[in-house]
Protein backbone atom coordinates (compact mmCIF):
# COMPACT_ATOMS: atom_id res chain seq x y z
CA UNK A 1 0.00 0.00 0.00
CA UNK A 2 1.32 3.73 -0.72
CA UNK A 3 1.80 6.11 1.34
CA UNK A 4 0.37 9.64 1.10
CA UNK A 5 3.74 10.71 0.09
CA UNK A 6 4.17 8.42 -2.15
CA UNK A 7 0.90 9.04 -3.89
CA UNK A 8 1.44 12.68 -3.66
CA UNK A 9 4.81 11.41 -5.36
CA UNK A 10 2.98 9.75 -8.43
CA UNK A 11 0.73 12.25 -8.96
CA UNK A 12 2.87 14.42 -9.70
CA UNK A 13 4.78 12.23 -12.16
CA UNK A 14 1.75 11.73 -14.15
CA UNK A 15 1.05 15.69 -14.58
CA UNK A 16 4.49 15.83 -15.83
CA UNK A 17 4.22 13.43 -18.24
CA UNK A 18 0.75 13.88 -19.57
CA UNK A 19 -0.45 15.43 -22.63
CA UNK A 20 -0.45 19.80 -21.23
CA UNK A 21 -3.71 20.28 -22.65
CA UNK A 22 -4.78 17.26 -20.58
CA UNK A 23 -3.08 18.44 -17.71
CA UNK A 24 -4.62 22.26 -17.41
CA UNK A 25 -8.20 20.70 -18.92
CA UNK A 26 -8.09 18.59 -15.09
CA UNK A 27 -6.42 21.50 -13.29
CA UNK A 28 -9.70 24.34 -14.86
CA UNK A 29 -11.86 21.16 -13.56
CA UNK A 30 -10.52 21.36 -10.67
CA UNK A 31 -10.87 24.73 -9.93
CA UNK A 32 -14.06 24.75 -10.81
CA UNK A 33 -15.05 22.55 -9.01
CA UNK A 34 -13.99 23.40 -6.05
CA UNK A 35 -15.22 27.27 -6.69
CA UNK A 36 -18.40 26.00 -7.68
CA UNK A 37 -19.16 23.96 -4.19
CA UNK A 38 -17.81 27.06 -2.67
CA UNK A 39 -20.26 29.42 -4.14
CA UNK A 40 -23.06 26.65 -4.12
CA UNK A 41 -23.17 26.18 -0.09
CA UNK A 42 -22.64 29.77 0.50
CA UNK A 43 -25.69 30.60 -2.07
CA UNK A 44 -27.69 27.63 -0.29
CA UNK A 45 -27.07 29.11 3.35
CA UNK A 46 -28.31 32.72 2.25
CA UNK A 47 -31.41 31.59 0.55
CA UNK A 48 -32.31 29.71 3.56
CA UNK A 49 -31.87 32.49 6.00
CA UNK A 50 -34.56 34.18 3.89
CA UNK A 51 -36.93 31.15 2.92
CA UNK A 52 -36.27 28.46 5.25
CA UNK A 53 -39.09 29.01 7.73
CA UNK A 54 -41.08 28.09 4.70
CA UNK A 55 -39.62 25.30 3.12
CA UNK A 56 -38.79 23.33 6.61
CA UNK A 57 -35.23 24.39 6.38
CA UNK A 58 -34.32 21.79 3.03
CA UNK A 59 -31.90 24.89 1.48
CA UNK A 60 -30.07 24.57 4.58
CA UNK A 61 -29.53 19.98 4.21
CA UNK A 62 -28.67 20.78 0.77
CA UNK A 63 -25.96 23.30 1.93
CA UNK A 64 -24.14 20.69 4.67
CA UNK A 65 -23.93 18.21 1.41
CA UNK A 66 -21.95 21.03 -0.52
CA UNK A 67 -19.94 21.23 2.71
CA UNK A 68 -19.72 17.90 3.18
CA UNK A 69 -18.03 18.04 -0.94
CA UNK A 70 -15.58 20.22 -0.26
CA UNK A 71 -14.67 18.76 2.96
CA UNK A 72 -13.97 15.57 0.60
CA UNK A 73 -11.93 17.43 -1.88
CA UNK A 74 -9.93 18.95 0.60
CA UNK A 75 -8.87 15.37 1.34
CA UNK A 76 -7.24 15.41 -2.37
CA UNK A 77 -3.95 15.68 -3.53
CA UNK A 78 -4.27 17.50 -6.55
CA UNK A 79 -4.73 20.34 -4.60
CA UNK A 80 -1.67 20.12 -3.21
CA UNK A 81 -0.55 19.20 -6.43
CA UNK A 82 -2.16 22.06 -8.96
Amino acid sequence: MTTSKQQEQILREAFRTMDAYRAQEIREAYYKVVEGLHTLAESLEIADLKVGDSNDHALIGEHVIACTAMEAMKKSLLGRIL
